[in-house]
């Protein structure tokens, strides 16, 4: 144990395991391999620093404080706010296992970094926990599932109708038996004159004179 706290970065290697792991069980919930390995690579870094005294044993209880924050918040029904607080306990256990200074904080962010961007690589074939549901936005506005961002009206291109007022160019127009806004091609149209259906674009309904 004595070299790896003489190696900081097998310290950092440690602790991007550990972030890894976290994430991993995050994601998952599944409280299995990932957990087990993760808790191994806490257990080796924090007791290879507690063999040289360069942390105490309260701070080693804040840092396993916060990963059962995070074990009640993949179980029970919450909003979030204790998996937020398991966390900044773990980090915050770590500054101080490294030695509180910013060099400890430089450490901790390198280490952090790496296990998010090994994460990221492999986030999508992981199964997702509900706690993991709760923090990311999962639903997308698709057509497919009834989201629409205007009412289609395609049906109405090569339809004719009869201007209810002045286009100059906007006004609206009597198609299909309904009031409907519309925007001539630029050629400004008297009112009662009739014009067809060019085009539709999303709620923009262009005639021209038929």
């Amino acid at each position: 144990m004595d070299f790896v706290v003489d190696m900081p970065v097998l310290q950092m290697l440690l602790l991007s395991i550990f972030f890894l792991c976290l994430f991993v069980e995050i994601k998952t919930g599944g409280m299995g391999a990932g957990l087990l390995m993760g808790l191994v690579a806490a257990g080796v870094f924090f007791g290879s620093q507690y063999s040289k005294g360069l942390v105490e044993l309260y701070q080693i209880g804040i840092f396993f404080v916060g990963i059962v924050c995070i074990l009640v918040e993949l179980l029970l029904p919450t909003v979030g706010l204790l998996a937020g607080v398991g966390v900044a306990a773990m980090l915050y256990s770590v500054v101080l296992a490294l030695g509180g200074d910013i060099n400890a904080i430089y450490a901790m962010a390198i280490s952090f970094v790496l296990a998010v961007a090994i994460f990221a690589l492999i986030v999508n074939k992981l199964p997702s926990s509900r706690l993991w549901k709760k923090l990311v936005l999962q639903d997308a506005s698709r057509s497919e599932r009834g989201f629409v961002s205007a009412e289609d009206r395609s049906s109405l291109v090569g339809k004719t109708g009869e201007v209810l007022t002045e286009l100059r160019p906007a006004g609206s127009a009597l198609l299909d038996g309904n009031p409907v806004d519309v925007v001539s091609e630029g050629a400004y149209i008297e009112k009662g004159e009739a014009v067809r259906v060019v085009s539709v674009n999303g709620s923009r309904v262009v005639v021209r004179r038929a």
